[in-house]
């Protein structure tokens, strides 16, 4: 099928024509469909609308909200603290947005017309903050907000002065940071403003600094990031039509990591094919010969990755958490077209280049080293053997096999170890650069006010028209602060709200896991009115209610993806190897590999830069991408030895595949690793901490699991590791010799059957 496909698209007459039609593709897609960057959504609703804090919010907003809009909290503050002259110059800035309101502004309370002294009164116990706000309209949108903030700043530095603004924490100056709902929400937009473009740029050079270095030739560094820059062209349209029509949500997040994705992976696709074509260019003196063998040799496995990756990402489409969701498409369709970019266009432009691709260090075959040495009348320099330590490896992996199982695992198991001790948590602010002004301003809240007022937490129940009374309950849990007066729905008074302050960290592990306390303690007082308890009966709201219902989806979605992923995984390799105790074990160690990665990352991130908590949607990122993508090395080795065992004996294949497999692989996890760690150039952490495992991971993939662990095993396993294929029934002793002759007669019975 392979061969039949070179000849199709990167024949003499058929090479241009290839990538014409790609570039052709690219540009009338490009002319009618919108870029994805252009379709990139900013709604930050990541939860179900059934879920308890959604549905919660919700009635906040139809019952027991003033209708005055979203706010935006200014945070002021002074280290030796607030003075009359502070306040009176926050009252003039008030005055005029209320003479003059800036875009969006719904309403101000009213402290230009309050007297100085009692406004001075509202300032934190420590004398040293004061938190006054700005609503805004509900509809505006990111784009108006930032306009009314950017007036906003206009206004302060006009009339306040422009160091209230440019001063840091730790100065004694008066400083103000802009923090709250609207706060948050634009400094999240503005994160990924030029972030695309940023990791893009950072991404090529990466890729193109590490080709160069590995293959020393610059040709050869331009080809893959054409290919795939090619690939990208027409996978960009695709998916802005796509979110266009609404049949898929893109987010700024999601493109970053899949920029990235396609630029690895692509760029190990590229080079499973190149390595094999100069391979053959030694062997074969025509070009678009040896390119119909380098097709034919790694086609099978390089469509194989491209179809595992895909369809393991798209089990993140199982996925009820948003965030989760809105990868599977992108991901996958990126990594479809890339596939079929390795199979088309890319051999293609090796068979426009030729040889000239890896000038300086030209392949050649014997006879045309002769050929140009009887030319120049002196002798060339041959090309040192390939594979030298590859050689190495196989030989080692292939003599001591127990040895290599046992050092490895144990060195897997006890990176794996550290992974109880990782802390997690699924606040957005953590994410955020700690020099944020939303941060800031959150941070200067937490240290002058008591933690729980950053954010309280809002109970409704649905009273059924009883007498109900939580006071009590609440005000006599340790962890509640203050308990604002009950309040009654607007349209249905039967809702009933109690608000209440927390005296920890509303962000906290310790605030999220009491969601569950308060909803129990709740349940109790409902039971003993004889109020049945359901979903419907009462409701927590707020942030700490959110991070709640944010823990438990995501822990759902973990117990449904991985096993799933992990059982089509299985069935994909068992289909392609035809063999289950290869897919079972090849499973085993990406699973240890991915326990490992996560440990390790854990020591470098917490030990090595003093992380205390990492995102708690990483380990399923992490998860998915360490699976598909330590799959595809897997496939790319074991096919090899695959191949080889049809005319040698098994211990003799293994170490071939290794020695030929070695460097290839070597390149491509180093590229790919180098193209994650990218990920430590974004603003977000959530996105440096995901790249710096993810990377981890590749690399104890690429240099421990590929070339040690996955080779010893089926060393230690012989034929079994083909059950229930044909090859196991096969003597491992037979000679190759023995082998080819097996091989020939089938070829000539096949002959003489089909004459």
């Amino acid at each position: 099928m392979f061969k039949k496909l070179g000849s199709l698209v990167a024949s003499p007459k058929t090479r241009w024509l290839t990538i014409f039609v790609w570039i052709l593709m690219i540009g009338l897609f490009s002319i009618i469909w919108p870029q994805v960057n252009d379709k990139e959504t900013t709604d930050n609703q990541l939860l179900p609308d059934n879920t308890m804090s959604v549905e919660g919010n919700k009635i906040l907003n139809e019952e027991f909200s003033d209708d005055i809009g979203v706010p935006l909290l200014l945070v002021w503050h002074r280290a030796e603290g607030l003075q009359l002259k502070d306040v009176e110059m926050i009252q003039q800035l008030y005055t005029l947005l209320d003479e003059k309101p800036i875009n969006e502004q719904s309403f101000i309370p009213p402290f230009g017309e309050m007297p100085a002294e009692a406004l001075l009164g509202s300032v934190s116990e420590d004398k040293k903050a004061l938190i006054t706000p700005i609503f805004f309209n509900d509809e505006a949108s990111t784009k108006q907000l930032q306009t009314g903030l950017d007036e906003l700043e206009h206004l302060i530095r006009a009339d306040i002065g422009v160091e209230v603004l440019d001063t840091t924490l730790a100065s004694d100056d008066l400083k103000v940071r802009f923090s709250g709902p609207v706060g948050i929400q634009t400094d999240t937009v503005s994160l990924f403003s030029n972030a695309d473009i940023t990791l893009l740029i950072a991404t090529v050079l990466i890729v193109f600094v590490l080709l160069i270095v590995l293959y020393r030739s610059p040709i050869l560094a331009l080809v893959p990031l054409v290919a795939v820059g090619i690939a990208y062209g027409l996978i960009s349209p695709l998916l802005g039509f796509l979110a266009d029509k609404g049949w898929i949500v893109v987010d700024g997040q999601a493109i970053s990591i899949m920029t990235v994705l396609l630029f690895g992976a692509g760029t190990d696709y590229c080079l499973f094919l190149i390595s094999r074509y100069r391979d053959e260019l030694k062997q074969h003196e025509d070009k678009y010969m040896a390119l119909k063998k380098a097709l034919t040799g790694t086609g099978g496995a390089i469509m194989m990755s491209s179809v595992t990756t895909v369809i393991g990402m798209l089990a993140l489409g199982l996925a009820y958490y948003e965030s989760y969701d809105r990868f599977a498409v992108p991901f996958s369709l990126s990594i479809f077209i890339m596939g079929i970019a390795a199979l088309t266009l890319l051999p293609a432009i090796l068979a426009l280049l030729g040889r000239i691709a890896f000038i300086p260090f030209i392949p050649r075959t014997e006879d045309m080293i002769v050929e140009r040495e009887k030319k120049k009348d002196k002798k060339l320099r041959r090309p040192k053997p390939s594979h030298r330590f590859g050689r190495k490896i196989g030989k080692l992996v292939t003599g001591k096999p127990w040895t290599i199982i046992i050092v490895a695992t144990i060195l897997l198991m006890a990176l794996a170890a550290f992974v109880p001790k990782m802390q997690f948590t699924y606040g957005l602010l953590d994410s955020f650069p700690e020099d944020m002004p939303s941060r800031e301003g959150f941070t200067l809240i937490a240290e002058h006010y008591p933690p729980g007022e950053i954010a309280p937490v809002q109970l409704i129940v649905d009273t059924k028209g009883k007498e109900i009374s939580l006071d009590d309950t609440l005000k006599n849990h340790p962890l509640v602060e203050t308990v604002e007066e009950v309040k009654a729905g607007k349209n249905k008074t039967d809702y009933q709200l109690w608000e209440f302050t927390l005296n920890i960290n509303p962000y906290s592990t310790e605030a999220v896991e009491s969601m569950a306390d308060f909803k129990q303690l709740t349940s109790h007082v409902l039971k003993e009115v004889e109020i049945s308890v359901d979903e419907q009966s009462m409701w927590l709201a707020g942030e700490t209610a959110t991070l709640y219902d944010t823990d438990q989806i995501t822990n759902r979605d973990q117990s449904i993806i991985i096993p799933v992923l992990l059982i089509m995984m299985a069935v994909l390799l068992c289909v392609y190897f035809k063999s289950i105790v290869a897919s079972i074990y090849l499973l085993a160690t990406v699973v240890l590999s991915y326990f490992s990665a996560l440990g390790l990352g854990w020591i470098v991130l917490h030990y090595g830069f003093g992380v205390q908590e990492i995102q708690g949607l990483i380990p399923l990122y992490v998860f998915v991408f360490s699976v598909v993508l330590g799959a595809d090395y897997n496939i790319f080795l074991v096919s090899i030895i695959w191949q080889k065992r049809k005319v040698m004996p098994l211990k003799q294949a293994i170490a071939n595949s290794v020695a030929e497999t070695g460097s290839v692989i070597s390149s491509a996890g180093l590229i790919l690793a180098g193209t994650f760690s990218v990920l430590a150039v974004m603003p977000l952490q959530v996105l440096v901490h995901f790249g710096a495992i993810t990377a981890l991971g590749i690399l104890l993939d690429t240099f421990i699991v590929r070339p040690l662990l996955v080779p010893a095993i089926t060393t230690v396993l012989g034929r079994y590791a083909f059950w229930p294929g044909k090859y196991w029934k096969a003597d491992e002793e037979k000679s190759f010799d023995e082998h080819l002759k097996i091989n020939e007669s089938s070829k000539e019975s096949e002959v003489s059957k089909n004459v």
